[in-house]
């Protein structure tokens, strides 16, 4: 008896530009064990086709007309929380990229992007990864630890040089010891282990769960628990969650 063919991903697209759309789906249905199974023109077709055809992953434009796609992914996270929205935009500023990770993306992607790194990021995702634009990246790290400009700087505009990561809700009581050049100041925050931090720190760098058992020289096993109990002490939902904590907190920093 021949072995079952394994499951292709399923792709829905969501843009409101049709020459994107056209060109995304030829893209797309050439990577193989991928399929794309709907084209929507908006951030309510897209949630309505999603619920039709139940994909493993949308590709999400943001600024659409009507329902823009923050909005889209927010009612995805919602009625369809197996599946996985990586945004695949024009926008790449700080605002876009918090606002679109705060609603449930786990990938953010900028229409720049080759083709390889679109099939890249379609795999990291649907195999529970969270997969960041090294630029985005960079800039969401400047947004959330106050290096610069980003949503909600006005209230951060005024710390001083020693306002680390840790200054921002989460941080324990009291002042620490100054943090380093990592931004990392004093035994991990919210109780983490030693081991769980380096498990996170792991994490944000986009390493997938294999990759840190072999980094760590632990089990795939290990590895899991150490990430639950993780999203357990941190309050984070899902890997995106977690990667966004580890910035805050300077547990990570971005490549150079």
């Amino acid at each position: 008896m021949n072995a079952a063919a394994p499951r292709r991903i399923r792709v829905l697209i969501a843009d409101d530009q049709r020459v994107v759309r056209e060109g995304l789906g030829m893209l797309v249905s050439l990577i193989d064990e991928v399929e794309v199974v709907a084209s929507a023109s908006d951030g309510a077709e897209a949630v309505r086709l999603a619920e039709a055809h139940n994909p493993d992953v949308i590709l999400m434009d943001l600024r659409m007309p009507g329902v823009d796609g923050v909005a889209a992914t927010a009612d995805l996270r919602q009625l369809l929380p197996a599946a996985r929205v990586l945004v695949l935009t024009t926008y790449a500023d700080d605002a876009a990229i918090l606002s679109a990770l705060r609603a449930g993306a786990v990938g953010y992607l900028t229409k720049d992007a080759s083709a390889e790194q679109i099939e890249t990021a379609i795999r990291a995702v649907h195999a529970g990864q969270t997969h960041l634009d090294p630029a985005v990246q960079a800039r969401l790290v400047a947004a959330v630890t106050g290096t610069g400009p980003g949503p909600g700087a006005g209230a951060d505009s005024g710390a001083g040089p020693g306002a680390g990561p840790g200054a921002g809700p989460g941080a324990g009581p009291g002042a620490g010891p100054a943090p380093d050049q990592a931004g990392r100041a004093g035994p991990p925050p919210d109780g983490l282990t030693s081991r769980e931090a380096e498990v996170l720190t792991l994490l944000a760098s986009g390493l997938s769960n294999t990759e840190i058992a072999q980094r760590l020289f632990l089990s795939n096993a290990t590895v899991k628990t150490h990430i639950n109990r993780i999203f357990a002490k941190t309050g984070a939902r899902d890997r995106a969650q977690a990667v966004r904590y580890a910035y805050q907190h300077g547990m990570a920093t971005p490549a150079e």
